[in-house]
């Protein structure tokens, strides 16, 4: 079983057909990806991974989020940024900054392409 079956097999609520998990965008497969490389790694449990998945959802459900599915990855995202910063990986600040690059790198992006950071993305606004 691949890391990626076992992952599906482990998460309840993880958007699957019979083949398995399924993404809206390539930004959902991305992040799934690196929970499972950073569960690999060591970095956490699949225990502590659905627990603080868990407390994602359950924020964005008290805070009006209508948990339809649409907004399943973006949770996933959230959790993932909390996990990484809460073991120490990364700090909120790194976090952030790296998403604002990434936030610009995607505005000049065209449409299809892939997105690149670049030195420029990182400079102060």
């Amino acid at each position: 079983m691949s890391a990626a079956e076992q992952v599906a097999a482990q998460i309840p609520g993880l958007p699957r057909d019979r083949h398995g998990p399924v993404f809206k965008a390539p930004w959902e497969a991305q992040a799934f990806a690196m929970a499972v490389a950073l569960h690999g790694r060591g970095l956490f449990t699949w225990p502590e991974w659905a627990a603080t998945l868990a407390e994602a959802i359950g924020r964005a459900q008290a805070a009006g989020d209508p948990d339809t599915g649409d907004t399943y990855y973006r949770h996933w995202l959230s959790a993932l940024e909390e996990i990484v910063a809460a073991k120490g990986a990364a700090d909120p600040a790194t976090l952030a900054r790296y998403s604002t690059a990434w936030q610009r790198a995607a505005r000049r992006t065209p449409h299809g392409s892939p997105i690149a950071l670049a030195p420029e993305d990182f400079a102060a606004s």
